[in-house]
């Protein structure tokens, strides 16, 4: 399988992993009633688990992105060695994004997150 079709699949894994840690805080915090409920009353998370939250959020608004220029890149057999990179640096750069994010550190934060940009620019 292509560099690019790998690192998409561990990019979607990755989405779906994304969503797990705020759950768990909000069932951990709230309660299992509350957080299978329907969640009407407004309330409030620790602070890394908003992080998390809004991690997620990031990688689902990205993502998108991703997968479009993999499928064009896949289908017109524009892939070489540079779409290649540009794959993996998108998903290492998520992985480190979401890392940062969740403990905190702002500003490696940003340079994650433009790395992996640098990656969809590839």
């Amino acid at each position: 399988m292509p560099t690019e079709l790998t690192m998409l699949a561990a990019s979607a894994v990755l989405t779906f992993i994304l969503a797990f840690p705020s759950a768990c805080s909000l069932m951990y915090t709230k309660g299992l009633q509350f957080a299978a409920g329907n969640r009407d009353e407004p309330y409030t998370l620790p602070a890394w688990a908003e992080r998390a939250n809004r991690a997620h959020r990031n990688m689902l608004e990205n993502f998108p992105v991703f997968l479009a220029l993999v499928v064009v890149v896949h289908l017109t057999g524009a892939t070489n060695e540079a779409t290649a990179l540009g794959a993996t640096l998108f998903l290492w750069g998520r992985v480190a994004h979401a890392i940062v994010y969740i403990a905190g550190v702002a500003y490696v934060r940003t340079a994650a997150y433009l790395v992996s940009v640098a990656g969809l620019v590839m």
